[in-house]
């Protein structure tokens, strides 16, 4: 049984390949295109497999795209695929932590993998990818060397959580003479507390997984371990646990 898991976010697309473990990966920007997006990583994923279309038996689809592709059996919302991924991965995950480009969630666990609540932040770019994407740009950084310059620094205070108004404060900063490093680490401490008060809605374990691209950044995942009280387990490719989850649901299908 080969399934596909391909998972449309809202600025990159993944496709995971599974058949009691995982045979192709491939990511791809979703751009403007969302379908042709999906395609190009689910044929991205095949050709890294060596496998063709065919030898698929079941497609699922998920993340804010998952309408857009008719080749879909299944479709399936986000907050069950990274669930069934991290739990997949750590079997004792009992909570979930996701920042995406556009959107940040804590997800609830029963002992199965199971969705058992969850709250999400998809109302602005605060404490996501994108509001990571724009502070870097005002500093004048790479997302890598945001990270670096962040390590061993003292923080600042960052009062705004919005996106346009943390901006303008940076900016304050910056022509204060504050150094990049210590803004920096202010940036992955507001994520943090952001994602506190989202994690303080849920029942939060001592078992989290913190999923998505995001999670790539050592400092990002100090910071939200950190404040959380807890040490997160981080997946080797996070970006892709919606998508092997997604996968994961059709092969158990």
């Amino acid at each position: 049984m080969l399934t596909a898991g391909i998972d449309i976010g809202s600025t990159g697309t993944k496709a995971v390949l599974f058949d009691g473990e995982v045979r192709g990966a491939a990511m791809v920007p979703t751009g403007w295109d969302p379908k042709s997006a999906g395609l190009a990583a689910f044929h991205q994923a095949l050709a890294a497999a060596g496998l063709a279309e065919g030898a698929v038996q079941q497609i699922v689809g998920t993340g804010y795209g998952r309408v857009s592709l008719p080749i879909f059996d299944r479709k399936v919302t986000e907050i069950t695929c990274h669930a069934r991924g991290a739990y997949h991965l750590f079997p004792d995950t009992r909570t979930v932590v996701d920042i995406g480009g556009q959107d940040s969630k804590v997800i609830a666990l029963d002992g199965e993998g199971r969705v058992a609540d969850f709250i999400m932040n998809d109302k602005c770019a605060a404490g996501t990818g994108r509001f990571l994407q724009v502070m870097a740009g005002v500093l004048d950084v790479s997302l890598d060397e945001l990270g670096a310059i962040a390590v061993g620094a003292d923080p600042v205070q960052i009062s705004s959580m919005c996106t346009v108004f943390a901006e303008s404060e940076i900016i304050g900063m910056l022509a204060r003479g504050v150094a990049k490093g210590r803004i920096a680490a202010g940036i992955f401490d507001s994520i943090a507390r952001r994602i506190q008060g989202l994690a303080g809605r849920v029942a939060l374990s001592d078992q989290v997984t913190f999923s998505g691209g995001v999670a790539l950044n050592a400092e990002i995942c100090r910071a939200i371990g950190a404040g959380l009280g807890v040490s997160l387990s981080v997946p080797a490719a996070p970006q892709f646990v919606g998508a092997l989850g997604a996968a994961l649901l059709g092969y158990e299908q």
